[in-house]
């Protein structure tokens, strides 16, 4: 690093006080960033007390060992005074193309079960034709405008609620994964509003807004869900994937699950309950 960088100033300590947040959510000291990034400990503590305006380079292997996520990463760049690396366009924007339709052959390859795609917050963003016809088996989703909350649809119970067994735990394992696949990790202020909502809902217990409140037995890698209808209860696994490598902040934020049915008995009822099998997937 030259002599101007090594005297540079930041805007009021903005980049030092980001990297110590991160640095504190992941645990980590500053020897501990030493030496995960092939530096000396004097260099972060310099970097985050504003006497040292680190490289792009090394600003990078730091949001790399901190496991930041691209949006974060941006940030931090414009804190140094860097412009940002990773493309904050829609999911649906031009450069998204060849991922989005990858996306859709992905929710025709699932047919006849229902396959969606989310954006962090869970919001459904595509879906192949046999995720409509499923739910409204049970509920009317045209009452809620797009984009539709795969949460709010199971936390209202003027929706799918009261057809989903065994609720509660339903719910409770919900919260879980709210906190487990946060984008790096993190609860942002769109996340709080979203569970502020959903604590809002009728017998949604105030504990579940903290994962101190929440089981911390070992997670399943599915989350199983019974639907009630009528007499009988219809068993499904749910599966989600991520992006691997993504450049952009959206393919990065982008989940896709897939609901497959437990045992025979329910995947006779659901071809059944849906009628004929669906060809194409659709942008609700």
């Amino acid at each position: 690093m030259n002599s101007k960088n090594r005297n540079a100033k930041l805007p009021a300590g903005e980049l030092g006080a980001l990297l110590r947040h991160w640095r504190d959510l992941r645990g980590k000291s500053q020897f501990d960033l030493s030496l995960d990034t092939g530096g000396s400990q004097r260099h972060i503590s310099f970097i985050e007390s504003g006497r040292s305006v680190p490289s792009r380079q090394i600003l990078m292997k730091i949001a790399q060992a901190l496991d930041i996520p691209l949006r974060d990463r941006n940030t931090l760049l414009l804190a140094a005074g860097y412009a940002p690396m990773y493309s904050e366009a829609a999911w649906n924007a031009e450069e998204m193309k060849s991922v989005t339709r990858v996306l859709e052959q992905m929710l025709r390859q699932h047919e006849p079960f229902p396959a969606v795609v989310m954006d962090r917050y869970w919001n459904v963003l595509m879906a192949n034709e046999s995720t409509p016809r499923f739910f409204n088996s049970f509920t009317e989703l045209a009452v809620r405008k797009s984009p539709r909350n795969i949460l709010h649809l199971m936390f209202d119970p003027e929706r799918m609620r009261p057809f989903i067994a065994e609720w509660e735990s339903v719910a409770k394992s919900l919260f879980e994964r709210v906190y487990r696949e946060s984008v790096g990790r993190v609860i942002d202020e769109k996340t709080r509003e979203l569970l502020a909502a959903l604590l809002a809902y009728p017998d949604v217990k105030s504990e579940w807004k903290s994962p101190k409140g929440l089981n911390t037995a070992p997670t399943l890698p599915m989350l199983p869900i019974g639907f009630i209808r009528g007499k009988k209860v219809l068993n499904y696994f749910s599966m989600i994937s991520t992006l691997g490598t993504p450049q952009t902040v959206a393919a990065q934020e982008l989940r896709v699950e897939c609901m497959f049915p437990a045992d025979q008995e329910t995947e006779i009822q659901h071809i059944k309950l849906i009628g004929k099998l669906p060809t194409a997937s659709h942008h609700p």
